[in-house]
């Protein structure tokens, strides 16, 4: 038998500890080796019990989880799961967390510190717990030199979309910024929850060079912008505009990137090129075929540097590959493909 995933479960409630921990012990496959109630006390215990995975509160006393992040990331990198309140200030710290290399975040249910009703996610953070054991933490403390912007000329309608889930957040913040303001529409599709992908627009659009919104229906597309899919909406091209649906979830997600990688291609053909990056599942390896099917060029993350080498493993294997190169590639192999 394979040995249980090692936890350290990181909270300040001493009720929210035992609850968590009770969750993740629920499960045969995982196993909760210690708890910490604030950020220093993580510090030494990760250093000293080297878990598998930790899961971390982001308000803490004396040092808090964005400050534990930091340190952890920096000196012994560990796979990271964020809770994060559901509020504002939440969806902005969250955002920090994983710029800064948390490989995934789980909001907590009434968006309260101290949340009774966090039972209802045991499903799902034992899902992101897996996610992460399997994750490379050394890969999310990599902080890309930038390279130097080049324009391109772009040919005439066309688009980019990308597509990411776990680890995801990191990555397009590595590469997104490494673009010029001159490129066509770029749609994104970053598997993330309801009120957290408005902060992660406007994270992004401090970071680049162009334009970055969260995606309203209706929407007009136009060169220079970057739109991010809503949490908990399926986004599709309809000609010159966005529209945005809540059709049944596709490969358990909503927004799926098959579903905007399709659509695209039915509208921008030969001129789409689509971007996969890391994540858990095959959600855009159907997307990224039927770009490559319609004659347009399609770009995927290698294992090297995938925080989960899950959604880029199902599009090489389903032949929707052309080109596979690392995330400090990629940014460099999409302005190459649209300047050619």
């Amino acid at each position: 038998m394979k040995k249980p995933i090692r936890v350290l479960v990181v909270d300040d409630s001493a009720l929210m500890r035992r609850m968590i921990s009770d969750m993740i012990n629920s499960s045969p496959d995982c196993v909760v080796v210690d708890t910490a109630r604030d950020g220093g006390e993580a510090i030494e215990k990760v250093n000293r019990l080297k878990p598998d995975v930790v899961t971390l509160d982001v308000e803490m006393p004396r040092i808090d989880g964005i400050e534990a992040l930091a340190h952890i990331m920096m000196h012994m990198p560990t796979p990271v799961v964020m809770l994060s309140a559901l509020t504002r200030e939440g969806a902005e710290t969250t955002m920090k967390a994983l710029e800064l290399g948390a490989v995934d975040f789980l909001p907590k249910p009434g968006g309260r510190s101290i949340s009774l009703g966090i039972e209802e996610i045991r499903d799902e953070l034992l899902r992101k717990v897996r996610a992460a054991a399997r994750a490379r933490p050394r890969r999310l403390v990599l902080r890309k030199k930038r390279r130097r912007l080049r324009r391109v000329k772009l040919p005439e309608n066309s688009a980019v979309v990308f597509g990411a889930s776990t680890g995801g957040p990191g990555t397009l913040m590595d590469i997104l910024p490494a673009l010029p303001a001159e490129l066509p529409p770029v749609f994104i599709v970053q598997h993330m929850p309801p009120g957290f992908t408005a902060s992660f627009a406007s994270r992004l659009d401090t970071l680049t060079k162009f334009e970055v919104k969260e995606a309203s229906d209706g929407d007009p597309i136009e060169p220079g912008t970057g739109y991010v899919a809503p949490g908990d909406y399926h986004m599709e091209i309809r000609r010159s505009r966005i529209r945005l649906n809540r059709k049944p979830r596709l490969h358990g997600v909503r927004p799926a990137v098959d579903v905007t990688m399709e659509s695209a291609a039915d509208v921008y053909e030969c001129n789409t090129v689509g971007v996969l990056l890391t994540g858990m599942g095959c959600d855009g390896a159907a997307g990224l075929r039927k770009i490559k099917e319609a004659g347009g060029r399609t770009i995927v993350e290698s294992e090297e540097t995938c925080v989960v080498f899950g959604m880029p493993k199902a599009a090489i294997e389903a032949g929707a590959a052309e080109i596979i190169a690392p995330s400090y590639r990629i940014a460099d192999e999409l302005l190459r493909v649209l300047a050619e």
